[in-house]
């Protein structure tokens, strides 16, 4: 062991603490820890709990949020996946004073690669909570298990745990929550008025399975659809846009394809999701 002078000791124990400080995570006091858990993951992937302050009104759901982190080039998925990949699932059933716990899906992204395409998120996403209390002068323990996949080149599956305590006092984190909340898709009509709608669904024969056309208008700029079946089941392409009409609306056909084995389309209805920028909405399309 090499012994150092009294001086060095000092400069290097004052240069481990500045290490030390670079290295942890920033702390804000009680009030940090109170409104966000810990973070869980790994490099690739990582995810937490957020409160997001008082209900508005006060006997409304109280509200949280999901928050997943993921590092440069890893992507994950949205609730359909698309041609491959794995929808995250959440458990809550842990939770203390819960009785249901609602998700929101912020509008995702289309990601093409030589497997195919998929949808999903990268970067940063919050998935926004609704929590009704079982009893609601209670307070509430949020404790969640997320399941979830995570993929560059190859995908591996990811976990996170999570816990905490829902009281309804401030958050750092309402804003942040409040853009997710706004980033998921509002429910809409088809035939609603413009800047954002599906304006007309109808089927078309093409051989061994009909095509579905989907006609929609959207603010000048990129526009994308997504299409759903009514289970998890139901694996349909995506949507792929054709040329614009000369009334300024534009047009995503897809096969009928990927259907359960002895499912019908009849008298069943589709989930339409239109995203044009951050603005997003949510259709059901009957196929009859």
């Amino acid at each position: 062991m090499i012994a150092l002078p009294l001086w060095q000791l000092d400069r290097f124990a004052a240069a481990t603490v500045i290490v030390f400080a670079l290295l942890s995570p920033p702390s804000s006091g009680a009030a940090q820890a109170a409104d966000a858990s810990q973070w869980d993951g790994d490099a690739r992937a990582t995810m937490r709990l957020i409160a997001g302050g008082p209900p508005q009104p006060r006997n409304a759901p109280l509200r949280a949020g999901v928050a997943l982190k993921l590092a440069p080039g890893w992507k994950t998925y949205w609730r359909y996946p698309g041609d491959s990949g794995v929808p995250p699932r959440f458990d809550f059933a842990q939770s203390e004073n819960v009785k249901s716990v609602t998700i929101g899906w912020p509008a995702p992204h289309r990601f093409s690669d030589e497997s195919g395409s998929s949808i999903g998120y990268k970067g940063e996403v919050i998935f926004p909570l609704r929590i009704v209390p079982q009893d609601p002068a209670k307070s509430v323990r949020l404790r969640l298990n997320l399941d979830y996949a995570v993929c560059e080149k190859l995908c591996v599956p990811a976990e996170g745990h999570a816990e905490l305590a829902l009281d309804g006092a401030a958050s750092h984190f309402a804003d942040a929550l409040a853009a997710a909340e706004a980033s998921v898709p509002k429910p809409a009509r088809i035939g609603d008025a413009a800047p954002l709608a599906v304006r007309a669904v109808h089927r078309e024969a093409d051989g061994a399975h009909p095509r579905v056309v989907v006609d929609v208008v959207a603010p000048p700029g990129p526009v994308d659809l997504f299409a759903e079946g009514p289970s998890p089941q139901w694996a349909l392409p995506l949507p792929e846009p054709t040329t614009a009409a000369s009334d300024g609306s534009r047009r995503f056909v897809f096969a009928l394809d990927g259907l359960p084995p002895g499912a019908s389309p009849h008298g069943t209805a589709l989930r339409l999701t239109l995203v044009a920028g951050t603005k997003a909405v949510e259709v059901p399309a009957p196929l009859d």
